[in-house]
């Protein structure tokens, strides 16, 4: 390349280097103060704010079936069940992505997928005996897909779980298993359903949330062992996850204690079954401000997970001294 063309060529590189350079400073100076401004919002406003909106942790021990739910002659659990999970369903945000306001929040989600666990429990039950004749019938359509549906994942939104496609979100199956529910429900009330009010089955169901229950006091001792004080970042999620349960357990219990009221009262286990449930509310009525994981024997930083886990094996207990009185 000859000389004068070289040197002009580099002339012109120079000319448009120092012309972008300048630009691009111009450009982020007049941005810089926008930039500072969204981050602060996001960080002060905007998360802080989502976060106080939907933290709800909805432990009413009180409730009572939806009057939508509520069929006359169908089951009062079944319609219990159908009321706290639509309830749930429609404030979902154990599945929410990061840029949403509650994506930082862990007690409500914890809770929430607590409930969902004891909900699932129930449907799974209501498939395998108490919606058949016998256990070689077969299984009640409805609620065989409410079972699928009432398991579904509750952290997926759209995508999850590894997933590469689309998937439903989990408060959409969560509804779609709600109007299973009261399809059978309605077919219950009809007489076109099986809802076997036998002692067996009773017996069957408190078996299986007994030994729940005991997976969840596994959870909290491996946790109380961490012993991690008021730093202790997982001890808050163990907490919210088991009272979600054991509220679960207590209002759907509530509900079955309805249902199978004349099996309870011929089995003379009514005052056994009034405890179990007042151990059972009484856990799921706990709500510190901090989840405390201290030492047991500690004066100044108790172990709210050791006070949750007591009440929770007391429920255990006494759903065994069900189990046995029923038997009888």
């Amino acid at each position: 390349m000859p000389e004068p063309v070289r040197q002009f060529s580099d002339r012109l590189k120079s000319f448009w280097a120092s012309a972008s350079e300048a630009g691009l400073q111009t450009t982020f100076t007049r941005a810089a103060p926008w930039i500072v401004a969204t981050v602060l919002f996001i960080f002060i406003v905007y998360y802080p704010l989502g976060m106080l909106v939907f933290n709800e942790i909805d432990d009413n021990l009180d409730i009572a079936p939806a009057p939508q739910y509520s069929v006359p002659g169908g089951s009062q659990a079944v319609a219990m069940v159908a009321t706290i999970t639509m309830r749930e369903a429609d404030r979902w945000i154990a599945n929410k992505p990061f840029w949403h306001p509650s994506a930082p929040l862990d007690n409500t989600p914890n809770y929430q997928l607590g409930i969902m666990y004891a909900v699932s429990r129930f449907a799974l039950e209501l498939g395998d005996h108490l919606g058949r004749v016998r256990g070689s019938s077969a299984i009640d359509d409805n609620v065989d897909s409410a079972a699928g549906l009432l398991k579904y994942d509750g952290r997926i939104w759209y995508w999850g779980q590894g997933n590469i496609w689309p998937d439903a979100k989990a408060e959409t199956q969560y509804k779609r298993g709600v109007d299973a529910l009261m399809r059978y429900n309605r077919d219950l009330a009809a007489g076109n359903a099986t809802y076997e009010r036998r002692a067996d089955n009773l017996i069957v169901l408190l078996d299986r949330i007994a030994s729940d229950l005991g997976s969840a006091s596994a959870i909290i001792e491996a946790r109380v062992g961490a012993a991690g004080g008021h730093f202790d970042s997982e001890a808050d999620d163990v907490f919210f996850n088991v009272k979600g349960k054991m509220y679960g357990y207590a209002v759907i219990l509530n509900a079955v204690g309805q249902d199978f009221s004349t099996v309870i009262e011929d089995r003379r286990a009514g005052e056994i079954w009034t405890e179990m449930l007042t151990s059972m509310r009484t856990g799921a009525a706990m709500d510190p401000l901090i989840v405390i994981n201290g030492e047991q024997d500690s004066s100044l930083s108790p172990s709210h997970l050791a006070t949750l886990g007591f009440y929770l094996l007391r429920a255990r207990t006494q759903l065994r001294e069900l189990v046995d009185t029923l038997q009888k």
